[in-house]
Order: C-alpha cells, then sequence, then structure tokens
C-alpha cells in the first residue's frame, strides 16, 4: 500500500461537492485521514471563493489507476473534460504525492508543486502530516509551512462536517 494526499476543492456549491468527494473517495479507498477545511481566495483567476482541504488515503492502484479515478470522480461530480485550469468547479481533485514518488509518473508530475506555492495546499497538508517529509524538498510540511510566507495568500480555516463527524472548526491560519 502507498500513502498518497490529495488536494480537494470547490468553489461551486462548496459544502456539496466536498462532501460528495469525500463521499466518493470514501467508496474507493476505504478510510480517509482528512485535514481541516480552508477558506480560500480563487488564484489564478477572479472567481469566488475556494474550500480546500487535503485527504490522505492509502491504496494499492497505481498512479494511471489513481489519475483515472480522480478524474471520473471530478467529472461524475459536474467538471467538463475539457474545463480550463484555473476556472471555477464543482470538484477538483488533485494527486499531491504518491509516496515519495519525484518525476513524471504515468502522466502525473510528482509531487505536485504547487505544495510549495500555494498556502491552500500546504497549510492543510502541513496540518493533516506535520512530520512527514516533502519528496523533493526533502523537508517536513510542518518545516515547509513555517518557512512559507503566509501573508502573501490569505486562507481561514472553517467549520465543516462530514458524516456527522465534525472535521474542522474555526480557526487562525
Amino acid at each position: 500500500m502507498t500513502r498518497v494526499y490529495l488536494g480537494l476543492g470547490s468553489n461551486i456549491e462548496r459544502e456539496r461537492y466536498l462532501t460528495a468527494g469525500l463521499d466518493a473517495l470514501e467508496a474507493l479507498y476505504g478510510h480517509l485521514e482528512l485535514s481541516p477545511v480552508y477558506d480560500c481566495e480563487a488564484i489564478g483567476f477572479v472567481g469566488q471563493p475556494f474550500l480546500n482541504m487535503v485527504v490522505g488515503i492509502d491504496t494499492a492502484a497505481s498512479v494511471a489507476e489513481l489519475a483515472r479515478d480522480l478524474r471520473r470522480i471530478e467529472t461524475e461530480h459536474g467538471r467538463l473534460p475539457d474545463a480550463a485550469r484555473y476556472s471555477p468547479r464543482q470538484l477538483d481533485i488533485d494527486l499531491l504525492t504518491w509516496g515519495d514518488a519525484c518525476g513524471v509518473v504515468d502522466g502525473v508530475l510528482l509531487p505536485r508543486p504547487e505544495i510549495l506555492r500555494n498556502a491552500f495546499v500546504l497549510r492543510p497538508l502541513a496540518e493533516l502530516a506535520p512530520e512527514e517529509v516533502h519528496p523533493e524538498a526533502g523537508q517536513s510540511y510542518a518545516a515547509l509551512w513555517s518557512q512559507f510566507d503566509q501573508g502573501s495568500q490569505a486562507v481561514r480555516r472553517v467549520p465543516f462536517k462530514w458524516r456527522g463527524r465534525e472535521i474542522s472548526q474555526s480557526g487562525p491560519v
């Protein structure tokens, strides 16, 4: 089994689609490790703010199989196959890491560069897996977050419940 981290986001009917994404991932992969949920401004385009979080799973699926499953889940929840990269979306699921893989694996660049560039990815990842080490940077996610310019991108933890379980409460960045 390989430990995988996924980034989930939505800026259209945010709670509905984030919940739907979690339900679909649990149906396919079983137990999910969940970060808190963050409200974040859209990056790369003008649009409604996103809800973002990181999910950890353990899977025997290859990168290609996992990527195919993630695209199918997105499509089933309203994402157009030819949607522009920077655009509003019901559900966005990004493969952030697949074990300690580095480089292009099955057509997917790993680890995903956005981990080191975007607070909406790094912050929840650092909270979910603070001691895990970024495969390329060689530092823990907690250390990387502590070095991040935290004033450059606004992220705000928000309350969120899934299946009756409180996975996120309001709190500081």
